[in-house]
């Protein structure tokens, strides 16, 4: 059976992209939010917020395939010559998500997800600069972040341990910016952390039985799609 053949798991990713990466993967997480957040308080009402973070989201984009050129371009390769498997991961990720998401959401929580009461707002006032900046530019920054630099950085050495970070520090690092966001510290935001493991679990799942970072990357623009159809229904 065609999903049944596995490849030896082998570093995708070469040492100078993860020495880029890691530089990288700080200043997205550090300093282009807070530079970001600076030029919106400075500009404010010369540019549509929507517009702008469209051009940020380009920009980030434009850098992801600067730092990680071979590594994007190994892994469309790999795509195609392990397309089944890619399917097959993709496909059992999504359901799993999926699964797991309705599981999740039955848990009472004592504060809601800002980004899902955002969504609909955002939208209305741009659609197309929403749908640009979730479904197709975040996947393709984040992915090759989250799963192809910090898990590929540890799955060498330890499966499990590959997995715990890529799903915690996701997940973690999806909520943490809503602990300050109302002008107060609200601890109560990190338990939204939940709702993200099993988007990061399946995007883990994917990248990993599949092989190619596009799937995932793939399979990222399909929940975020689903997303945004949720918040707006």
């Amino acid at each position: 059976m065609l999903t049944g053949r596995r490849r030896p798991w082998r570093p995708q990713i070469t040492r100078a992209e993860c020495y880029r990466g890691w530089v990288f993967f700080a200043l997205y997480v550090f300093l282009f939010p807070w530079l970001m957040g600076w030029v919106q308080r400075s500009y404010e009402g010369e540019f549509p917020v929507a517009e702008a973070n469209a051009v940020y989201y380009l920009i980030i984009t434009a850098l992801t395939f600067l730092v990680f050129w071979s590594f994007l371009r190994h892994g469309f390769h790999l795509l195609l010559d392990w397309l089944p498997e890619n399917l097959f991961a993709f496909v059992t990720g999504l359901v799993g998500a999926e699964i797991l998401s309705f599981l999740v959401g039955l848990i009472p929580l004592p504060v809601q997800n800002p980004n899902l009461m955002s969504y609909p707002e955002q939208y209305a006032f741009a659609p197309g600069a929403t749908v640009l900046i979730l479904v197709v530019l975040m996947p393709m920054v984040e992915e090759p972040l989250f799963r192809g630099l910090l898990f590929s950085s540890v799955r060498g050495y330890s499966r499990v341990l590959g997995y715990v970070l890529s799903v915690a520090v996701y997940a973690f690092y999806c909520t943490v910016q809503f602990v300050y966001a109302f002008g107060t510290l609200d601890l109560r935001y990190l338990l939204l952390t939940i709702q993200y493991v099993p988007g990061a679990l399946a995007l883990t799942w994917c990248y990993d039985r599949g092989g190619s970072i596009w799937s995932a990357i793939a399979l990222h623009m399909v929940l975020n799609g689903f997303t945004l159809l949720g918040a707006l229904s």
